[in-house]
């Protein structure tokens, strides 16, 4: 090859500069890579059809400000799942009844005080009378139910142990949604190691990891769909996509299974928006059973970036998220139709809001 006026050939420079290259050492952490890609950007600053946030955790908020996002955003209500118990539960959901009663509603959580008593069932059913009176719209039994939570006797307790289901049968006498967080994203059941795509979430918060789980995620998928059919008459919403977002095919057959079973959408964009064929199809065959929730703080950015998941064929941009983010890709809008638009925003929900009705 010729040289140049240092002497060095063409192929000594290549080296030279693949050797530079190599010695670079970037932490991952430390990698935050922008895009090439110059794709059309659409930004909904207003949803196109007034929307029903059925999933969201408002205790540390003030109601006034929460009501300012919405109306810049055009959500007309906003359901908040409370993380409080006994009677500090009821005092919050007090707080944003009585700071605007059309505008808030509120889910309980499920109280495992008292487990060990022998009327512990009594005891929960009081509670959710309690809570009703105080106009609870819902129940939300949490993922600790199957994972962690243990009898008085050491046994690790099943979602589908049939002394709950006095409980259940409370629920439908008092015509009140049932929400499951059963188990998690995927990733978490698997080890935290090179091959895990949500590895610097999980290195990051280890504790939300159960690879070491004796319970597999399916069983208890498994368990709460027996649940779910043990009682027809209630309705149940399978929170996040009924953690099921990343295989859509699974998701559709629990459906199909279960007619009185809905899902809410909440931060699960991040699997939705990365699969947006399948992903549009699911929406467009279960229009009926999709609420929209976001399990994020309100703002009015986060919003909009729902909005423009839903609403636009916008390619590769960046999904909600207030914490770190659950893995290095980003998402694709599924451009819904407005008659699909209409019943996941609001129309769906309104079946579980009587009240609203």
């Amino acid at each position: 090859m010729p040289s140049g006026e240092s002497g060095k050939t063409d192929n000594d420079m290549f080296v030279n500069l693949v050797n530079a290259t190599a010695e670079v050492d970037l932490r991952l952490s430390d990698f935050h890579p922008r895009s090439s890609l110059q794709t059309a950007v659409h930004t909904i600053e207003r949803a196109r059809f007034p929307v029903i946030d059925y999933h969201n955790h408002l205790d540390s908020t003030d109601p006034r400000e929460v009501l300012s996002i919405m109306d810049q955003t055009n959500v007309e209500h906003c359901i908040n799942i409370t993380m409080k118990v006994g009677q500090k539960a009821l005092d919050m959901m007090d707080k944003f009844h009585n700071a605007a009663p059309d505008r808030f509603s509120s889910i309980g959580w499920m109280d495992w005080n008292g487990l060990d008593r022998p009327d512990f069932v009594k005891l929960t059913i009081d509670r959710l009378h309690q809570m009703v009176e105080h106009g609870a719209v819902g129940i939300k039994f949490w993922k600790d139910l199957g994972l962690v939570l243990r009898d008085a006797n050491g046994s690790l307790l099943r979602i589908d142990d049939e002394r709950f289901i006095p409980i259940f049968e409370a629920c439908e006498t008092l015509k009140l949604p049932v929400m499951f967080h059963t188990a998690d994203p995927s990733a978490f059941f698997e080890p935290i190691d090179a091959e895990n795509e949500r590895y610097e979430e999980l290195a990051a918060h280890p504790d939300w990891g159960f690879s070491h789980s004796p319970v597999s995620k399916r069983e208890l998928l498994e368990q709460r769909n027996r649940v779910i059919a043990r009682h027809p008459n209630v309705t149940f919403v399978g929170a996040h996509c009924a953690e099921s977002g990343e295989d859509l095919a699974y998701l559709s057959g629990q459906l199909d299974a279960l007619p009185n079973f809905y899902i809410d959408i909440s931060a699960r964009t991040p699997e939705l928006g990365r699969q947006p064929y399948t992903a549009r199809s699911f929406f467009l065959k279960y229009a009926d059973r999709i609420l929209f929730g976001t399990d994020l703080l309100p703002e009015v950015e986060m919003y909009r970036l729902y909005f423009r998941f839903l609403e636009t064929a916008d390619e590769y941009f960046e999904y909600p998220s207030h914490a770190s983010r659950q893995g290095r890709w980003n998402i694709y809008g599924l451009f819904l139709p407005d008659d699909v638009l209409k019943k996941v925003y609001r129309d769906n929900a309104l079946k579980l809001l009587p009240k609203l009705r």
